[in-house]
């Protein structure tokens, strides 16, 4: 396992001059070995661009990519030691399951009895040690994926294991399943793990820490806790969360804060004057009062949906949508119905200029 460093920006283009030049702007940033990174985004934000370059498939045209403090920027994947684990699988159909997963370590000219006690391991964590026999064509789609995550995982020296989105192919139902297994087999091998996803369940549910990034970008790296309670921009704030933080436009006027056009009261922290300032809280912190009640602005209701193990509902407040998530066991108010949208709170955040406010 190793600590990898990168400071660098990476273009496509030979003579970029913008920032829409860049597939990954200026960024500086540290994989601590034996971590389980995420690195999570909409498609075409730069995600797998950082891990090619970390894999060493591509080469940064500025800076540089340190292994352990060794520069490694021009170093091939093999000098590198990098498993590398694709969005399809990557296997040998004409070998056995057994045979697949051996096959990097045989490379390696790894002792045989080594190879047999390391490939039941990985196969008893994948749970395949029932089909270590079995030949890989005759596999379907997700298990074929299992090989290939299985022979990411198989040697013990490597220095990282990159996963770039591997449960594309995956069933739906399954991919609980494989995220646990994924989580359950870092914490028992200690190896770095790094994992490109879209989805930010995966992410969330995947790593200790997540990186988002946007148009290249990283906008915030923390725990999954800090993504959903502090986001660091509102990018963060819409991404994660279902249904995203709901976002007001808000001016100060001396102490005194308006939010989407109403007066709220004296802002409860120091905010900036003159920046471009909004409110941000989640659904999950969007309290409904009776109409009037001190220190909530009026709205109307919009909608209600039943989801099950929630109500999601829609407000109207001066022309901007919110929505609020109530538990359960709520008695939701009626579509058309006047109500108070408690804003401010713990949960509550300021932005200013899409940054949020200490």
């Amino acid at each position: 396992m190793a600590r990898i460093d990168l400071d660098l920006a990476h273009s496509y283009r030979p003579n970029p001059a913008q920032d829409s030049d860049y597939a990954l702007l200026p960024l500086k940033m540290s994989f601590e070995d034996g971590g389980a990174y995420a690195l999570l985004g909409p498609s075409g934000c730069g995600k797998s661009t950082m891990l090619n370059i970390m894999s060493g498939l591509l080469v940064p045209s500025h800076g540089s990519v340190k292994f352990d403090g060794t520069d490694m920027t021009r170093a091939t994947p093999q000098e590198r030691n990098i498993a590398q684990v694709f969005q399809f699988p990557v296997i040998y159909d004409t070998m056995t399951v057994a045979e697949n997963l051996a096959f990097p370590l045989k490379n390696r000219r790894v002792p045989r009895e080594t190879i047999r006690q390391r490939v039941g391991q990985i196969a008893e964590m994948l749970e395949m040690s029932h089909q270590l026999d079995q030949r890989a064509a005759g596999l379907s789609a997700d298990q074929k994926q299992k090989i290939s995550l299985g022979r990411g995982l198989v040697r013990p020296d490597v220095a990282a294991v990159l996963f770039d989105e591997p449960l594309t192919v995956i069933d739906p139902h399954l991919k609980w399943q494989l995220r646990r297994k994924l989580k359950q087999i870092h914490h028992e091998l200690k190896l770095t793990l790094i994992y490109v996803t879209h989805d930010q369940v995966e992410a969330l549910t995947f790593a200790d820490q997540v990186v988002v990034m946007t148009r290249g970008r990283v906008v915030q790296q923390g725990t999954p806790d800090a993504l959903f309670e502090r986001p660091a921009h509102t990018f963060v704030g819409h991404f994660i969360g279902s249904p995203g933080m709901n976002f007001l436009p808000a001016t100060l006027q001396g102490e005194v804060l308006s939010v989407a056009g109403q007066v709220l009261g004296r802002a409860p922290r120091a905010l900036p004057a003159g920046a471009d300032l909004r409110l941000g809280i989640r659904p999950e912190y969007l309290a409904l009062d009776a109409p009037g009640t001190a220190g909530s602005l009026p709205a109307t209701v919009r909608q209600v949906q039943d989801i099950g193990t929630y109500f999601l509902v829609t407000l109207d407040l001066a022309g901007q949508r919110l929505k609020s998530r109530l538990p359960a066991d709520a008695v939701p108010p009626a579509a058309g119905s006047p109500v108070g949208a408690r804003l401010l709170g713990a949960h509550t955040c300021f932005y200013a200029n899409e940054e949020l406010v200490a």
